[in-house]
């Protein structure tokens, strides 16, 4: 969330859509994209609500004692993903396609669960029914979160392979193709096994999803700490 309004906020402020020129986005600025530009200005806008939004609502403490604040937040949080989908659709097929086409059909099929999947969590909120409502609610969570994985997982591939599966010339290539499904099948296939594990009577099954989320936990701090050094930092420094 810092990064995206300490980058694009004083672009916006200062010059309105033609600062996104000076942005290092694809297909950002288009010149008498009048539609598209408002659409991708609203689009960076919601992603630092929802970035700055989304991790509150999973801090038990404001649950429990701060209901109200979470039911509000929790609506926020929906509609400006929802929002946010619907723009980033358009924006991918309204624009000329970056990268390939299976590139783009993965990023939309995200799209599509973030819609589906926070109709889901509103009816179960609405129908008071709590325990399901959190599930689909953190489903909802890691689907939204995709755009964060994605620059993660590239740059842990990177790390760990030395980019083995990328073309950074035409970004395509065999893991390019696959992470753009992977950016959220991954993280939703994880949180399947963690309610395995916590409904499961095994013993060794929880044990067990700890020390995978353990690891996960050790990758997810080395891509955090080579996005930041090596895209986020330089960038705010340039601007």
């Amino acid at each position: 969330m810092a990064y995206v309004v300490s980058l694009y906020g004083p672009l916006l402020a200062q010059s309105g859509f033609e600062g996104l020129k000076e942005s290092h986005l694809a297909n950002g600025y288009i010149p008498g994209d009048t539609l598209g530009n408002t659409a991708l200005a609203g689009h960076l806008i919601f992603a630092a609500i929802i970035m700055g939004v989304g991790p509150l609502q999973l801090v038990p403490q404001i649950r429990a004692h701060f209901p109200a604040f979470h039911r509000w937040l929790g609506r926020t949080y929906v509609f400006t993903a929802v929002a946010s989908a619907f723009v980033g659709l358009y924006l991918v097929w309204t624009r000329p396609l970056f990268g390939s086409l299976v590139n783009n059909v993965g990023t939309s099929l995200n799209g599509v669960l973030i819609i589906v999947f926070a109709a889901i969590v509103l009816r179960y909120a609405i129908a008071r029914e709590i325990r399901t409502h959190r599930r689909w609610a953190l489903r909802l969570f890691m689907v939204v979160s995709a755009v964060w994985f994605i620059r993660i997982g590239f740059r842990v591939w990177n790390y760990l392979t030395g980019g083995i599966g990328i073309d950074s010339e035409s970004f395509s290539g065999p893991f390019v193709a696959s992470w753009h499904f992977g950016q959220y099948l991954l993280p939703l296939a994880v949180l399947e096994l963690y309610f395995l594990s916590r409904d499961s009577t095994l013993e060794y099954a929880r044990y067990a999803m700890s020390i995978g989320l353990f690891a996960l936990t050790i990758l997810t701090g080395i891509g955090i700490t080579l996005v930041t050094l090596n895209s986020w930092l330089p960038r705010l420094l340039v601007s």
